[in-house]
């Protein structure tokens, strides 16, 4: 694992959840991970750490399927999961983590 992606996976640690899914998501960044987004995610198989959110254990099941609801569709899902992507990575250029090209 490169030194950036350590860095990226330990900044999720007490972060708020940045998927946020109304009535699933728990707010408690005890349980705060770097949640991995998109077709290369799930059990077994890993999205590059960009490519990732910070997520509350709720949201986190509910994203990778542990957790079954009826509330949302699977593309709503997918759509507060990606949400959470764009946030995360508007934290990690404020905290200086990753940086856009001059």
């Amino acid at each position: 694992m490169s030194l950036i992606s350590k860095k990226l996976r330990a900044s999720a640690k007490y972060q708020s959840c940045q998927v946020r899914i109304p009535s699933i998501c728990n707010h408690n960044p005890e349980t705060v991970v770097l949640a991995h987004i998109g077709r290369d995610s799930g059990i077994g198989q890993k999205a590059d750490d960009l490519h990732a959110t910070f997520c509350c254990s709720a949201c986190h099941d509910v994203i990778d399927g542990r957790v079954k609801q009826s509330i949302f569709t699977m593309n709503e899902i997918t759509l507060f999961a990606w949400e959470g992507v764009q946030r995360t990575q508007r934290i990690w250029l404020g905290l200086g983590l990753i940086e856009v090209a001059s």
